[in-house]
């Protein structure tokens, strides 16, 4: 089953933050921190703040198929 982040419209969130993405992949934040240093999860910075655009956890989920599939 896949998770599908929309496409942003005006009440879709465009960047998430990190507990966010957490919740919505079900992952602990350690994890989602680690993927992103491991450059699997793009982030940008929105001044101080870290942030993960809805495409980038869309492109994450993909690389996971991807991944799943390779191991078959």
């Amino acid at each position: 089953m896949s998770i599908v982040v929309p496409e942003p419209d005006l009440t879709t969130p465009v960047l998430y933050k990190v507990k966010e993405v957490a919740a919505l992949l079900r992952l602990s934040r350690s994890v989602v921190y680690e993927q992103i240093r491991a450059k699997r999860l793009r982030t940008v910075k929105q001044g101080a703040a870290r942030r993960i655009p809805a495409s980038a956890i869309n492109d994450y989920i993909a690389l996971l198929e991807r991944e799943a599939g390779e191991s078959k």
